[in-house]
């Protein structure tokens, strides 16, 4: 340790862990002697090579050592990091499996996930409370273990939902949560004024990575369950329909029973049939390449839509 601070390797990749690196730069029981995160990537339309979130506000930070090994379990990749003699790690959001050989360190390697283990364990949990309708959520931190976000509990930090939350106002503000758990516990931790208790068995869900076509609307399902997608799903995959003029994205929409509805599965001028007797009301829609609008404004301009089945 450094003049009794722990020193710290953070890992991370997405926004998520933006804040909490920003804490953890200056905070006084903490000498931040690294920082691994995911390889630069092709991204956008240039196909441009594109460093990590993490690695972008590192840079602007200072930070001397930054690592983006392009597998963490790689023996290379294991002795680079143990060379900066660690006494703590923490993770937010990086992607990779954490080998054991850093978990060892003296003061464990901690995890800020976004839930409230052990409710939507894995790699989607934002985008699992809003589809699961859930009334709250909220920021774990965890030891961690060999497991996946099974470790022993340090806190938690619960945030309300309303109903409205889409992926990316939600992420940003856990991210602000899980910024402050981490900077009112790891002085704590470091201490050892604070035990971690095992998870509960009881309530245990998992998720997973999304795949493209899990974004495709399912007329055959309640609207009110649609409508969580289509905020749950952003920005990725998205929620859409193919129809006979191409694929249409949906960005905002609303459960409506109106009895004039068109059938499951069939296009009208307020939307798509679906359920049993339901219409998922279109509030903003994107046509393949084209810009945002109005579902009024779409089939002004493509008339023949009404009345016309989504395909696939």
């Amino acid at each position: 340790m450094t003049a009794g601070r722990a020193r710290t390797v953070f890992v991370g990749s997405g926004r998520f862990g933006l804040e909490s690196l920003r804490r953890l730069r200056d905070h006084g029981d903490v000498d931040l002697v690294g920082v691994v995160t995911a390889p630069s990537r092709p991204a956008g339309r240039g196909r441009r090579l594109a460093r990590s979130p993490i690695h972008q506000v590192a840079d602007e930070l200072g930070l001397d050592v930054i690592m983006t090994p392009g597998r963490l379990r790689a023996p290379d990749s294991i002795g680079e990091v143990l060379a900066l003699e660690p006494d703590l790690l923490v993770l937010a959001d990086y992607g990779q499996i954490v080998p054991s050989a850093l978990l060892d360190v003296p003061y464990g390697a901690l995890n800020l996930h976004p839930s409230l283990l052990p409710r939507h364990r894995g790699a989607t949990p934002i985008p699992a409370a809003i589809l699961a309708g859930d009334v709250e959520t909220g920021v774990t931190l965890l030891q961690m273990d060999s497991g996946l976000d099974t470790g022993p509990i340090i806190a938690q930090a619960t945030r309300p939902l309303l109903g409205s939350e889409t992926t990316p106002l939600l992420g940003a503000d856990l991210e602000v949560v899980a910024a402050d758990l981490l900077e009112g516990n790891i002085g704590p931790w470091i201490r050892g004024e604070l035990a971690a208790r095992p998870q509960a068995t009881a309530g245990v869900t998992l998720t997973r990575p999304l795949r493209r076509d899990d974004g495709r609307l399912d007329p055959g399902r309640p609207a009110v369950e649609l409508e969580r997608q289509v905020r749950a799903y952003q920005p990725w995959p998205g929620s859409f329909v193919d129809s006979p003029v191409g694929r249409i994205i949906v960005w905002a929409a609303t459960p409506d029973a109106d009895p004039s509805a068109s059938r499951p599965g069939v296009l009208d001028e307020r939307g798509l049939g679906v359920g049993r007797g339901e219409r998922l009301a279109f509030d903003q829609v994107q046509p393949a390449g084209g810009t945002r609008m109005s579902w009024a404004a779409f089939t002004r301009g493509r008339p023949s839509i009404i009345g016309a089945s989504i395909v696939g």
